[in-house]
């Protein structure tokens, strides 16, 4: 069971969301498990909010095709661009965030549905 799923559950992430007061990085990491792990209602919700925010901060960065389950990619380069990173220090953020979490984020062509 990966560190992230451990730490968080449906109760105590959508508490931290309710509250005014809750620092920024606590939020964020409630965000996360519950897009991670939380309910489909929830996590669609969130999806959404998180589309749109990267629209609206990233508004000439495209999704290039979509995950088995539906999640929006993006060109590695155009990603690190619009990040202000490396591609190599963007490929190994993402590296990192699938050790933590024990999901994925990098997808190879052969795994990604392409948008047309």
């Amino acid at each position: 069971m990966s560190k992230i799923k451990q730490e968080w559950d449906k109760e105590m992430a959508m508490a931290v969301l309710e509250n005014p007061s809750v620092d920024s990085e606590t939020w964020a990491s409630a965000v996360e498990w519950l897009l991670l792990y939380g309910p489909p209602e929830i996590k669609d919700l969130l999806s959404q909010a998180s589309a749109t925010a990267t629209e609206d901060c990233f508004p000439k960065l495209t999704p290039t095709s979509y995950s088995p389950d539906g999640q929006p990619l993006y060109d590695i380069k155009e990603l690190a661009q619009a990040l202000g990173l490396s591609e190599e220090e963007t490929r190994q953020r993402l590296e990192e965030r699938e050790a933590e979490q024990g999901s994925r984020h990098l997808f190879g062509p052969e795994q990604a549905m392409k948008v047309h």
